[in-house]
């Protein structure tokens, strides 16, 4: 099997699964506090939320309890995720095991969280999401920095592990973003490693070093720690 369709299976024959049995539903309510932050700040109050790429289902199960008056679609094209995810389907909350770029989906806010890192064409998928909502939500994890690429093996583990394919910085993330159309309404730094526990012995080693840096300077201690992702409110 070539490489680009060994990396298009792992979401389809258990590679991932097997990889992440969870399908990381341990950060989802901090994905979904963070997301629910950055909408409110920015007064925006959808009726109807999507996501794309939805996985185990977790951040909308969670947004709707902050947000019981809106409505939620998952979308999830990996079967495994989707068995998953189906059992958290409740009133106002429905997923769909479809690809979303051959629907004529729309809604008020879409969610894309960790998502086009894994897309083999992703601009592409950028520009032909564009549109479906007034809003769309990203979350990117940005693992470009000096330390990873002085210890390549932090990469070479998200590629193999998570199928990631392509490696962003805070200007990167940006600037795809507008390049492929969408107007930056607002961002900020997400720290999973500083806010969350359970990362591995070696973000541990890191911990304190990247919490003093980034209180200082969270620029400089993306770019030479990492360990952060950037959230962002496109139009």
């Amino acid at each position: 099997m070539s490489e680009p369709a060994q990396r298009q299976s792992m979401y389809s024959d258990g590679t991932y699964l097997e990889n992440h049995p969870t399908w990381h539903a341990e950060h989802a309510p901090w994905k979904a506090a963070k997301i629910d932050g950055i909408l409110r700040r920015n007064a925006v109050a959808p009726k109807s939320i999507g996501e794309v790429g939805c996985g185990s289902g977790g951040i909308l199960a969670a947004l709707q309890e902050m947000r019981p008056e809106s409505r939620f679609t998952g979308f999830e094209f990996s079967p495994q995720a989707f068995e998953i995810c189906r059992t958290r389907a409740r009133d106002g909350l429905e997923f769909r095991c479809e690809d979303i770029l051959r629907t004529d989906f729309s809604c008020d806010v879409l969610l894309a969280i960790d998502v086009f890192e894994h897309v083999e064409d992703y601009m592409g998928f950028l520009r032909k999401l564009r549109g479906r909502a007034a809003f769309t939500v990203f979350h990117i994890p940005l693992e470009l920095s000096a330390q990873t690429v002085l210890r390549e093996s932090a990469l070479r583990s998200t590629r193999a592990k998570s199928g990631h394919l392509h490696y962003f910085t805070k200007f990167t993330a940006l600037a795809t973003l507008t390049d492929c159309g969408y107007e930056i309404a607002d961002w900020e730094y997400t720290a999973r490693s500083l806010d969350l526990s359970g990362e591995g012995w070696k973000a541990a080693l890191l911990h304190g070093p990247r919490r003093g840096l980034f209180a200082l300077n969270k620029d400089l201690a993306s770019a030479l720690l990492g360990g952060f992702s950037l959230l962002v409110l496109a139009k």
